[in-house]
């Protein structure tokens, strides 16, 4: 297992799903883990827990440690429409959740992970679809696509302060935000059948690659884009 004993790991979206999944493995590693989201993680044995809303632009995030070792920003949506069925209001709110709350937490967090001991890490989230080019899928593959330019950008510039910016990207993941494309065992084996290896991901999945990318073991990458996706990215 990997070791984050005294490690300062802030997750916003730690309620459910990736984030949840991350905050459980990485308290069991030993890290100081602190949460921001609109719900409280249960279950966990949280350093701190900050109610925070990413559409709020009120909302501040507030009584972080004195120094943060490593970020991950979960929060995202899933809106498959056709094309024409889209509405700007759509893309304005798939880029807000994805990219400009992205954003606002890298921005109040920087100077904490600045103050990193030993240099410090952030993970953001894309998905398949922006590598490969699935229908339906406009609005989330524009905004996710956003945030892999956001994250080479950032590891450009943050690369001198030793702090790295990685992004995972997944396929379909049984998390509650996916529960609508796997509502029935009949929908779940068709998906499960569109990957190489033969299932939909889960949880623990994503988040093992993404706690392994905030580890120190991931200290020579950084600017990189991680499939996680039963290879559906690169194998037919």
């Amino acid at each position: 297992m990997l070791d984050f004993k005294n490690k300062n790991i802030l997750i916003v979206g730690a309620s459910s799903g990736i984030g949840y999944a991350m905050a459980h493995r990485l308290i069991e590693a030993g890290a100081n883990v602190y949460s921001a989201s609109r719900n409280q993680p249960l279950g966990l044995q949280l350093a701190g827990h900050r109610f925070y809303d990413v559409l709020d632009p009120n909302t501040q995030l507030e009584n972080l440690p004195p120094h943060l070792d490593g970020l991950a920003y979960c929060p995202g949506s899933i809106t498959l429409k056709p094309f024409n069925r889209l509405t700007l209001e759509d893309f304005r709110k798939d880029f807000e959740i994805n990219v400009i709350g992205a954003v606002r937490v890298l921005q109040t967090a920087l100077p904490f992970l600045k103050k990193a001991p030993e240099g410090a890490a952030i993970v953001l989230f894309s998905t398949v679809a922006v590598a490969i080019g699935m229908g339906f899928h406009a609005s989330i593959a524009a905004a996710k696509g956003a945030v892999e330019g956001l994250a080479r950008a950032l590891a450009a510039e943050l690369a001198p302060a030793k702090i790295r910016v990685n992004v995972v990207a997944p396929s379909l993941t049984k998390t509650p935000l996916a529960q609508s494309l796997v509502a029935t065992p009949e929908k779940e084996e068709a998906s499960a059948k569109r990957h190489p290896i033969g299932r939909i991901g889960q949880p623990r999945d994503v988040a093992d690659t993404a706690i392994f990318l905030l580890s120190p073991q991931a200290s020579w990458i950084t600017g990189q884009i991680i499939g996680v996706d039963g290879g559906m990215g690169k194998l037919k």
